[in-house]
């Protein structure tokens, strides 16, 4: 990953028609993605005129300046020698796509020019991570086959977006889902430890454990260091928290910090109606290019923060309100470009927190209908 972690680039010689095949494809992919677009100049520029404020100040020494209006935003700064701030910057995107940088690597369709020069380069080593060739000639089918790569006109924007769409689809994919049952809490309320508690033949641990281990390969319990030696026992890895007083925050980032490449299936251990069905629905309506995906209660509004699948690009947004001293993981969503899937009756997500909740729950549990 250069800036995004879906990312694929457009990359030829200059006047190969980059730019007017990137505006098309975007104008298709923004139909149902949110896009970042990244071109490369490989001269100066300067979006700046003199006379303008903004120019004026950069002129005098401002490092950066940023020009606001009530539409939109634009940053004038220097080069980030690391590419934090550029991969920050596109980090809401859905996913991004790249015009240029074909010496880079970063997956591209290359756009083949009509003497096919660009080909050489290719057959040297000299341009990495191509995925597929564009026809830039005005006949079909001019290209061969000798690289073994999918081949497309420039013409076919249905076809070359349906391309990029199942790319990075494909590579959404392959983001391991583990489970994370969210066990950190002090149970004060309850006055005794929630995790251990028996609505079930189980307890909470091993009964959610079993409910997403239809959907994740690993599943791990998030808690207090305190409570480690306790939980060992039901044979499932434990993740301390080192994000202390944070709440169920602290729990996903410490588990972003060990496995920051896999998706989270985040549960709290005090659920004692989630069911597997509930689980399979979320699972199913995943959106792996956004930051998370979760329910919203038809009822209240609320976003459900609690029972949520946390993509491993949420840990970079998580650790910048983590700064700021924000740890509310309702906020977080709310703030963030999710995926939602409305939830009609919320008594599923029911989170039981003190002695009258738990015999009421305990009763609903082992009746007949329960």
């Amino acid at each position: 990953m250069l800036f995004h972690p879906f990312e694929i680039a457009l990359s030829g010689f200059s006047g190969s028609g980059k730019t007017t095949l990137a505006a098309a494809i975007v104008s298709r992919l923004a139909e149902n993605f949110t896009v970042g677009c990244y071109k490369h100049g490989c001269h100066r520029f300067d979006i700046d005129r003199e006379g303008k404020d903004s120019h004026t100040l950069k002129k005098a020494g401002a490092e950066t300046v940023m020009i606001s209006d009530p539409e939109k935003k634009a940053v004038v700064t220097g080069i980030d020698k690391n590419g934090l701030k550029e991969r920050m910057v596109f980090l809401d995107c859905d996913l991004l796509l790249v015009e240029g940088l074909k010496e880079l690597p970063l997956p591209k369709l290359l756009l083949v020019d009509r003497e096919k020069k660009i080909l050489e380069l290719l057959a040297h080593g000299d341009i990495p991570e191509v995925v597929a060739l564009v026809d830039t000639g005005e006949e079909r089918g001019s290209l061969g086959n000798d690289f073994d790569l999918p081949s497309f006109h420039r013409n076919d924007i249905e076809t070359i977006t349906a391309f990029i769409e199942s790319f990075l689809a494909g590579k959404a994919s392959e983001t391991e889902l583990s489970g994370l049952i969210l066990a950190g809490g002090r149970s004060s309320r309850m006055g005794a430890d929630k995790a251990l508690l028996s609505y079930h033949e189980e307890n909470q641990i091993v009964h959610t454990a079993t409910l997403l281990r239809q959907h994740c390969r690993e599943i791990f319990i998030s808690c207090r260091n305190e409570q480690a030696q306790a939980y060992e026992a039901f044979g499932f890895p434990i993740i301390t928290d080192r994000y202390l007083e944070t709440g169920p925050a602290g729990g996903i980032l410490s588990a972003q910090q060990n496995f920051p490449d896999r998706a989270l299936f985040a549960v709290a251990c005090d659920m004692p109606f989630l069911d597997a069905t509930l689980i399979s629905k979320l699972v199913e309506n995943r959106k792996p290019l956004r930051y998370a995906t979760a329910f919203r209660h038809e009822s209240s509004g609320h976003i459900e923060p609690l029972c949520a699948c946390y993509e491993p690009k949420s840990r970079k947004a998580l650790l910048a309100s983590h700064a700021e001293n924000n740890n509310s993981l309702q906020s977080f969503l709310d703030g963030s470009r999710i995926g939602e899937i409305t939830l009609s009756e919320s008594r599923t997500l029911s989170n039981i927190n003190d002695p009258a909740s738990m015999q009421a729950a305990l009763k609903a549990c082992r009746s007949p209908k329960g």
